[in-house]
């Protein structure tokens, strides 16, 4: 069987477990001629335990209007923010700091994140995450 031709690769950042047919869902897949429904109860199911939380998804939409979708998890910013239970990075990040967070942290979220980085080994990925933390208005201490 010859392989499907991907026409589209969506990337959206939807509430886990909380999907709805309203936007930024329904909105979306209804662009492409997508059936929302088996999009949103298999994905609400499958990120039951980030209820609440943002994730991100990347859908691939094939040219028989099929589709496939991954979940990359949390984004690494609200990890950042999470961490140092902050509500939002700096709009100045190299002039307002809005917080510290320290290289522990910075290793427990490159170690979640490790499989979706372009990273060889785990410095590089914390190394990653102090570059977003810094762009937020964080300051990396030891």
């Amino acid at each position: 069987m010859a392989e499907k031709k991907v026409i589209g690769n969506l990337k959206l950042r939807v509430p886990g477990g909380k999907a709805t047919a309203g936007p930024p869902v329904g909105s979306t897949l209804g662009q492409w001629g997508l059936n929302m429904m088996d999009f949103i109860n298999p994905f609400n199911e499958a990120t039951k335990e980030f209820m609440g939380k943002n994730v991100i998804v990347h859908i691939r939409v094939f040219d028989d209007r099929t589709f496939d979708w991954k979940c990359l998890g949390q984004p690494v910013d609200d990890l950042i923010r999470e961490a140092i239970k902050i509500e939002k990075g700096s709009g100045k990040p190299n002039v307002d700091k809005v917080g510290k967070i320290t290289k522990a942290q910075l290793k427990e979220i490159a170690e979640k994140k490790m499989d979706q980085f372009n990273a060889n080994d785990i410095d590089a990925a914390i190394k990653i995450v102090a570059g977003t933390a810094r762009s937020m208005g964080v300051e990396v201490t030891d």
